[in-house]
């Protein structure tokens, strides 16, 4: 008799053991895929904050081409033109005002936001603009308003929207006030030196930095670089 219940007891500590090492297989499988989510959530986390940054310290937009500026009667650079495109490997940007902010910085002025958008047709010439207009008739962009700061955009070969895609170039025109109410001027002069900073909704700003080059003529078109 006794022998029989000592048997049946042990048979009942054996099953309550198994019972308590499988709830604690249970509970730490769970804990353990708690924890592996956690890790690729993280990491996940991790990884979009890295592009975002990375994102955030490039350009959206390159230099494509050469810096050309126009020289008034008085031999100072009043007119430059920028030609720009999309950064390898960046989404399309729009170029309309109130998206893009330019800012020029000269040895005796700085100009914090000048950009007025896209060429417009309908205020400044019926004729559509081409690449050798924004090249041989700047001045015609900017007709009546010789006596302000600002800047505009171009797209070239367009599709007839204001946003820059891979396939397409633009120009940023700026031009420079020779008389500001201020005193002074915002033209440059012989070895002066600008830096213009370009600036869309996303990414780095686009600085650009030349120095005026000496002996230019009245009236011309100089290549800065």
């Amino acid at each position: 008799m006794m022998k029989n219940l000592l048997r049946n007891r042990k048979g009942i500590v054996g099953i309550e053991a198994a019972i308590v090492l499988i709830a604690f297989v249970i509970i730490a499988a769970a804990l353990s895929y708690v924890v592996i989510n956690m890790g690729f959530f993280t990491t996940q986390k991790t990884k979009e904050a890295m592009q975002s940054g990375l994102d955030e310290s490039l350009s959206a937009l390159q230099l494509d081409g050469i810096i050309t500026g126009k020289t008034n009667n008085q031999s100072h650079i009043e007119w430059i033109v920028f030609p720009v495109k999309l950064s390898a490997g960046k989404a399309s940007i729009d170029l309309k005002n109130g998206t893009v902010v330019v800012s020029v910085y000269l040895p005796e002025a700085t100009l914090l936001d000048v950009y007025e958008g896209l060429y417009d047709e309908s205020v400044y010439g019926a004729d559509p603009i081409d690449l050798e207009k924004v090249l041989a008739n700047m001045t015609s962009i900017f007709t009546g308003r010789d006596n302000e700061d600002m800047a505009m955009c171009v797209i070239y070969n367009d599709d007839g929207d204001s946003v820059l895609e891979s396939t397409e170039k633009a120009f940023l025109i700026i031009h420079l006030d020779e008389s500001p109410a201020s005193g002074g001027r915002h033209t440059m002069a012989d070895y002066d030196e600008m830096q213009v900073e370009v600036k869309g909704a996303k990414g780095a700003a686009l600085t650009i930095v030349r120095m005026v080059p000496g002996g230019m003529l009245p009236d011309s078109y100089i290549a800065l670089g």
